[in-house]
């Protein structure tokens, strides 16, 4: 089923929002909650931008930070809960950037076209942040609790609908959203592009799978005995897609959908997973406090600190070294691929 509603554009500026203190663990939260409006069949397209603008500008400390990507401009964004979107240099100079449109940041990408893309979960919305600091924000009513977020191969960003949003959407640079829906998609968070020229994410709910999407808004979804509460998914540099399972595992699996799992009593609810330039993943171990490194062979090791408090992002820094948020340690972390650990609050 296909609806196509008149696009309908409102564009403002506003200023910055206040921030609130949040923390939240690596759980599966937000039960309960329903979306305002109910959509019925599987494609539905419009865009509707509520606010753009520039927003407040600190350099104030880091706050109980999510997700991270590589950003264009070859610093490191991250989402913090409290409706804040962060900046920080290799050399650890720190800006926080807030806006009324900023509510509940969740997931993070840097998109094709030089700005930064992220999810507001409690927005609901997708926003959109330029290296420059002006943002922008995209409303639609299928968009219901958006996670996960990624660059596709056709130019888009693409994100996940989770908590019961049960839906993949596809956003163009100029706000255009595409919502997808399949009766098997329950909850669907982390997402990546595929090295197949198709998106694959992560699927929990009562039938937990991997899933595979195509651009044309194809989807298939694998399902396996080992794939168990899947959270973060990233392509492996061995062509495969590797995943993280909140039952303490680390998945992989083919494009042909041949799974296999790895089983370590180190691994303490793994959630974010990167590929790094030294030919391996690797992942953020929230409950174990450390940070997880596991080759395409399945050789793990893992490296903690006093500094790692609840890590859960991770991204492959311009500089080698592999990024993640610290969560519950107000930080973000540096690891080189040698394990030497440096954390950084800001100033």
């Amino acid at each position: 089923m296909t609806g196509v509603p008149a696009v309908l554009v409102r564009s403002y500026v506003v200023s910055c929002g206040c921030t609130r203190r949040a923390r939240f663990g690596h759980a599966r939260r937000y039960r309960g909650l329903r979306p305002n409006l109910l959509l019925a069949g599987g494609l539905v397209g419009a865009v509707l931008l509520v606010a753009t603008g520039f927003g407040g500008v600190s350099a104030a400390r880091v706050r109980a930070p999510r997700g991270i990507v590589l950003g264009p401009d070859e610093a490191l964004w991250f989402t913090e809960p409290d409706d804040a979107i962060g900046r920080i240099t290799t050399q650890g100079k720190l800006r926080i950037y807030t806006h009324s449109g900023i509510y509940h940041p969740e997931g993070i990408a840097a998109g094709r076209d030089g700005a930064v893309w992220f999810t507001n979960l409690f927005g609901p919305s997708v926003g959109r942040i330029t290296t420059a600091g002006a943002v922008s924000v995209y409303h639609h009513p299928g968009i219901f609790h958006p996670e996960g977020i990624t660059a596709g191969p056709d130019g888009a960003v693409w994100f996940t609908n989770a908590d019961g949003g049960g839906a993949i959407g596809r956003i163009s640079s100029k706000g255009a959203i595409t919502i997808y829906k399949h009766r098997g998609m329950r909850d669907p968070e982390a997402i990546t592009a595929g090295p197949d020229g198709a998106l694959w994410f992560t699927n929990g709910g009562r039938r937990p799978s991997i899933g595979r999407i195509t651009t044309r808004g194809v989807v298939s979804l694998y399902t396996n005995a080992g794939i168990s509460e899947p959270e973060g998914i990233v392509t492996g540099p061995d062509g495969a897609l590797w995943f993280t399972n909140d039952d303490d595992s680390i998945g992989r699996i083919t494009t042909r959908g041949a799974v296999r799992l790895y089983i370590d009593p180190r691994i303490k609810h793994p959630w974010g997973i990167a590929a790094g330039r030294d030919g391996a993943l690797w992942f953020t171990n929230p409950v174990g406090n450390s940070i997880g490194r596991i080759t395409t062979s399945g050789d793990m090791v893992f490296f903690t600190h006093a500094g790692i408090r609840g890590p859960q992002g991770i991204a492959s820094g311009p500089d080698g070294a592999l990024w993640f948020t610290n969560h519950y340690g107000d930080s973000i972390g540096r690891i080189t691929i040698r394990g030497s650990v440096r954390i950084l609050r800001g100033r």
